[in-house]
């Protein structure tokens, strides 16, 4: 039998992986090196490790002509969990123009993907390196300390934000943010969740194909799961405890795209975040006729445009 060529989970168009452990990732967009952007937004970049046994790095956006402290924007990329990376260009290129327009030092770690590396390895990783930003505000700034957070971040002025799996990966770092015994030691003025990625049992899908296809993908990213109320994928469930209702921030906005079929699940978690005990101001904002992540390929049309001013109205407290 050639378990190298026979395939033992299929999840097309994101990944495959065959019956030897042989994992096939599909649509990677190109990887883009850190750097300056000199000839579009003026954006400098750099990668820095965090961990070394583990290999955790984030990348930084830093505006070019910034005066005084700025905003720090903590955003976790997309990727249905098994792919993506804040060095794919669609990516790198989206955070340099967050950088410029909104004047906002960005941190993007680069979390481990599943299968190899399971939920939640994707949330402990993001924890740590939030938690990583935030030690940034101790008053002595030691030797480890990054130099363009320690003299370039305010981190009286910290915002969680992320797409797609990156947004269900926001929400629970708000989660455990406000859960923290004696609190993150930082302040976390807003949470973006944009497209995300969240499912329950009682889902809009009917049962099916369909349903049985997002029942197994979820099972394949987080094998030790209880299905889909499971809290990592549904915040609302009775196992998630109430933890919503924590939400380390003082303000949410919510993005859907019409046409995506995440749509629901966004509403959904908007209007269960409004109910769920959350003293916050909770807001949502839908692109009409657009599908999901449009504004990484279409940067330029009216819904992107839109969005983007609503994105920063929210960094910018308005």
């Amino acid at each position: 039998m050639d378990v190298d060529g026979e395939v033992e989970h299929d999840f097309f168009p994101f990944i495959r992986q065959y019956k030897s452990g042989r994992v096939v990732r599909f649509g990677a967009a190109e990887t883009v090196p850190a750097g300056t952007d000199a000839g579009r937004t003026g954006v400098s970049s750099k990668d820095v490790v965090i961990d070394p046994s583990s290999g955790l790095w984030v990348r930084l956006y830093l505006p070019a002509g910034h005066q005084g402290k700025l905003p720090v924007v903590v955003y976790f990329h997309g990727g249905a969990f098994v792919i993506g990376s804040t060095a794919h260009r669609p990516t790198h290129e989206y955070l340099n123009s967050l950088a410029a327009d909104a004047g906002a030092l960005i941190v993007s770690p680069e979390y481990r993907l599943a299968p190899e590396h399971p939920l939640p390895t994707a949330h402990d990783d993001s924890w740590q390196s939030l938690r990583w930003v935030a030690s940034h505000a101790a008053a002595a700034a030691g030797p480890e300390h990054e130099p363009w957070i320690a003299e370039h971040g305010d981190l009286s002025r910290v915002f969680l934000a992320g797409v797609s799996a990156g947004g269900n990966i926001a929400h629970h770092m708000a989660v455990r943010a406000g859960g923290e015994r004696g609190g993150l030691g930082v302040r976390v003025r807003g949470l973006l969740v944009i497209h995300a990625y969240f499912n329950d049992e009682a889902a809009a899908s009917p049962a099916g194909v369909m349903r049985e296809r997002a029942e197994a993908l979820w099972r394949f990213v987080c094998p030790g799961t209880t299905g889909l109320d499971d809290p990592l994928c549904n915040p609302f469930s009775e196992a998630a405890g109430g933890g919503a209702a924590r939400v380390a921030a003082e303000r949410v906005l919510v993005c859907v795209a019409e046409k995506d079929t995440l749509r629901d699940r966004g509403v959904w978690y908007y209007e269960n975040l409004k109910g769920s005990g959350y003293r916050g101001e909770v807001e949502l904002h839908e692109s009409v006729g657009e599908g999901h992540v449009f504004h990484y390929t279409r940067p330029g049309c009216e819904q992107a445009k839109a969005l983007h001013a609503r994105v920063l109205s929210c960094l910018r407290q308005e």
